[in-house]
């Protein structure tokens, strides 16, 4: 059975896999019908030989290419552009409600050397990591008031991981590619079942770090009970999202998996797409 760390790695790879070979394809066919590229390949002769250029079906599937590929081209441009002043103007919102003695004091008192804490001045209980390049941690005021010191450092260590592990940058690339590559059911699965993966690790991190159990709980407990509301974007990590009733059955009940299922409807679906495909892209090069 495949420790959650597996799992994290295949579901990242799975999702990269997918990315790098529909994009490597789709970039073979730009190179050959912009540069005329002449690239001999005998990938999927089969399919390829139902068809005669010329044909209707030829046209078609020539149409149906192109648009899909400026469509994917299109859409990952918008997004990327979209989560850099996405970004830009959070990180002013939070500058905004910073509160400089919080701050101070918590960076001290956890013994940040790099003072990669923020404490912000908020009525909601929040407690997230944000950032791509150099990630650090957001906590809100209300949040500091209601948990124990040993609750807090819970928080601060589950954050901690996901800030090391960079899962700000590694969840939004996921969803980029979930949102670009919508036509291959996988790429949803993988960015979904990352987000709940990355919630346990982080979980198991803090726990590792506290000793027990009892701390992460008794916050996840006090948290739920206060209603925590989630307001997450691409660019947030949150600690207490939709994946919560999982993090609280591990913490039970450590020793039962939680299977991360990838059913078979999705395999032949993204399988049967990937293949017509890169067989529209091997008859649209030769």
């Amino acid at each position: 059975m495949m420790g959650w760390k597996q799992r994290a790695f295949f579901v990242m790879g799975l999702s990269l896999l997918i990315a790098i070979l529909v994009w490597s394809q789709m970039g073979i066919y730009l190179a050959h019908a912009l540069f005329g590229v002449n690239l001999q390949v005998n990938f999927f002769k089969f399919c390829i030989s139902l068809f005669r250029e010329g044909s209707f079906y030829y046209f078609l599937i020539i149409i149906v290419l192109n648009t899909l590929i400026v469509y994917t081209v299109l859409i990952t441009l918008i997004k990327t552009v979209q989560q850099y002043f996405l970004l830009g103007r959070f990180r002013k919102k939070i500058l905004s409600l910073r509160n400089t003695e919080l701050t101070g004091i918590l960076n001290q008192e956890f013994e940040r050397e790099n003072e990669d804490i923020m404490v912000i001045n908020h009525k909601q209980l929040l407690a997230f990591t944000v950032g791509f390049r150099r990630p650090y941690i957001v906590l809100s005021s209300s949040l500091i008031e209601i948990l124990e010191d040993h609750e807090l450092r819970a928080v601060v260590e589950h954050e901690t991981f996901h800030q090391k592990n960079y899962d700000s940058l590694k969840i939004f690339v996921l969803l980029l590619i979930s949102q670009t590559l919508w036509y291959i059911p996988l790429t949803k699965w993988s960015y979904q079942n990352y987000k709940i993966i990355s919630e346990l690790l982080a979980d198991e991190y803090a726990i590792q770090r506290m000793g027990s159990e009892l701390s992460l709980g008794s916050t996840l407990l006090k948290l739920v009970k206060n209603c925590f509301s989630e307001n997450s974007t691409p660019i947030l990590v949150h600690f207490s999202d939709g994946s919560v009733n999982y993090r609280l059955q591990q913490l039970v009940d450590p020793k039962k998996t939680i299977p991360v299922r990838m059913e078979a409807r999705l395999i032949v679906i993204s399988v049967y797409i990937l293949i017509l495909l890169m067989s529209m892209i091997m008859l649209a090069v030769t």
